[in-house]
């Protein structure tokens, strides 16, 4: 059972009782110690021998930087009772899906300079073969013990999840704080404390709209947007959908719209159409009621033949060795 909030601990530990520059595992027990057993949420990823983590805290609120030592496969899962800000410095993959319940998938190559906001309770999965190294921080926010205004915490504001935005100002604080805790020198805690509130109110920020209103990521979608377009293909999956109906959902020219959503999504619609045909088909599979070409025909295709075409390049495996495998 979850602990109702991350506990406090002493700002005037010393750098080297607050720091840990040591892999996964010893991380978590690091973070464990020092911010108290609801950070047994944090983010888990695998092969944790692949990974270093450096790691922080304070009252309210943690932190850790975190470093990939080598090319390959690598997963990443979180969903506990801590919000979770992802910030990608730097990453290329050549293959992956990143997941936020909520919102739909994403497989957007170039990630570099994006974030990602996950709020408590949600779910986060990503895995990826990566092309170049990962370097990226995650920050850990108690909803109910962040040492900001009464009238404005994070317990009293509903957070929408976000995937690969862009936000000058929080971006700006959290590279800062990154930065402190990959620090090889003794850093002050308290400007690290005050680091970390100021980035929740950034968070905050964002959530109300009170500074702007948030631009799309460059060249891609706004957020209307991408659910407006995600949403009409999940409820179409089995109908052909034209660009030009999507673009209007959009209000976007079909060109415009292209471009900007295979920025947002990291492929074109259609290929993303498919792609959601053969995820909702991999469920039908699973039920043994249903034949394999029953299955290619509810999900609208033309026959077997297609269907299969399009099941094993997705997947790498045809329908009926893919049922073999969860059946």
């Amino acid at each position: 059972m979850w602990p109702p909030s991350i506990a406090s601990f002493a700002l005037r530990q010393s750098a080297d009782e607050r720091f840990d520059r040591r892999g996964d595992d010893h991380g978590r027990r690091m973070l464990g110690r020092i911010a108290g057993a609801a950070i047994k949420s944090m983010v888990e990823m695998s092969p944790s021998e692949t990974v270093n983590r450096r790691v922080a805290s304070w009252p309210g609120m943690a932190a850790e930087a975190v470093g990939v030592t080598r090319q390959g496969r690598i997963e990443s899962r979180f969903r506990g009772p801590v919000h979770l800000l992802a910030l990608f410095e730097a990453g290329v993959r050549s293959d992956g899906q990143t997941f936020v319940e909520g919102l739909p998938r994403s497989a957007l190559r170039s990630y570099g300079r994006k974030l990602i906001f996950v709020p408590a309770g949600h779910e986060y999965a990503d895995w990826q073969e990566t092309r170049s190294l990962p370097r990226l921080a995650y920050f850990y926010f108690d909803p109910a013990a962040l040492p900001v205004a009464p009238d404005q915490g994070f317990a009293n504001i509903s957070l929408a999840p976000r995937l690969f935005f862009e936000d000058t100002g929080l971006w700006d604080t959290a590279i800062k704080l990154k930065a402190l805790i990959e620090s090889p020198q003794a850093v002050d805690p308290l400007y690290c404390e005050a680091l970390g509130v100021v980035l929740a109110h950034e968070l905050m920020r964002l959530t109300l709209g009170s500074a702007r209103v948030e631009p799309p990521a460059r060249g891609g979608l706004a957020a209307w947007q991408q659910r407006a377009a995600a949403a009409h293909i999940e409820e179409h999956l089995a109908e052909p959908i034209s660009l030009s109906g999507l673009a209007e959902l959009a209000r976007l020219s079909p060109h415009h719209f292209c471009r900007a959503f295979k920025q947002s999504f990291g492929m074109p619609p259609h290929q993303f159409h498919i792609h959601r045909r053969i995820e909702r088909a991999k469920i039908l599979l699973a039920k043994p009621a249903m034949s394999v070409t029953d299955v290619g025909i509810a999900m609208g295709f033309s026959g077997t033949s297609s269907f299969t075409t399009s099941f094993r390049k997705v997947t790498g495996l045809t329908p009926t060795g893919y049922r073999r495998s969860v059946t």
